[in-house]
């Protein structure tokens, strides 16, 4: 409990003017958000805030990191990450924290002793405001991880070409992170599709070096050990000079200048494979 006259001042003053602050705060954070959020909207959640923030004072005093702020810091990154999903900026999430200390100030620190426990609530505010804004950077970074991993998936379909052939067209770059996700979504579209040849298209991909040919080669053996059998598309003639010249060897993989050619190897090898087996139960 608190026992400094002065923060007992503080809390008497909070809960007396209670709805003439909560109105006011309510008021300058709308005007920050330039009416982006209802004024409802609002003032459910900052009261919310109000009113946790005085039950920490009432329990713990000003210190806002004890026990006695656990809802109000809690309310408070749930506002923060609620703010970053609805695309509001750091500043804007932050300030709707410190316009508490702008509304507060006049009738707060009208005397020595008022201003002495002002300095220390506008403390405890400006802790919280922090909070607020490493809350949102978490959340944002959240948000932009989930994103770019929504965009590897967009950036790296399968495609169902043929009965038994399946297409990998990738376009950009193919680094490693990328790599897993194309072995990954292959291997269970070889096993959806119950096909046995992969089509790996790289006509979008702007070059090959060293590392982009071992990401190949670790694609290409990760299907072969599902039985499938891979072809390599999309060897445009400065890919094939770049392969050469940097010594790179696809071994016994088969590769071919157009995704229509390797269409058209993956189906007659598929035929050469029905015809062995029509022979073999012969």
């Amino acid at each position: 409990m608190m026992v400094d006259e002065g923060a007992r001042v503080l809390l008497d003053r909070l809960v007396t003017g209670r709805e003439e602050f909560v109105a006011q705060w309510t008021g300058r954070v709308g005007e920050e958000l330039r009416g982006r959020l209802s004024t409802v909207e609002l003032s459910r959640e900052l009261g919310e805030l109000y009113e946790a923030v005085v039950a920490g004072l009432s329990a713990g005093g000003l210190d806002g990191r004890g026990e006695s702020f656990g809802e109000a810091r809690s309310l408070l990154i749930e506002l923060s990450r609620t703010r970053a999903r609805q695309g509001f900026t750091p500043t804007e999430t932050a300030r709707s924290v410190f316009a508490l200390k702008e509304v507060l100030e006049p009738a707060l620190a009208a005397d020595a002793e008022g201003a002495r426990v002002y300095l220390q609530f506008a403390r405890l505010l400006d802790d919280l405001g922090l909070l607020t804004t490493e809350a949102y950077v978490r959340t944002r970074e959240e948000i932009i991880s989930s994103q770019a991993e929504q965009l590897l998936e967009l950036s790296t379909p399968v495609v169902k070409l043929w009965d038994g052939v399946v297409g990998v067209p990738l376009v950009g770059t193919l680094d490693s992170a990328r790599t897993q996700v194309v072995m990954e979504k292959l291997l269970q579209t070889l096993v959806d599709s119950d096909s046995t040849h992969a089509i790996i298209d790289i006509t979008g991909v702007a070059t090959v070096d060293t590392q982009v040919a071992q990401h190949l080669l670790k694609t290409v053996v990760a299907a072969r050990m599902m039985g499938a059998q891979c072809i390599i598309s999309g060897i445009r003639p400065q890919i094939a000079q770049t392969i050469v010249a940097l010594g790179i060897e696809f071994g016994d993989i088969p590769t071919n200048a157009s995704l229509s050619d390797a269409l058209r190897q993956a189906l007659k090898e598929i035929a050469a494979n029905a015809e062995d087996d029509v022979r073999g139960l012969l």
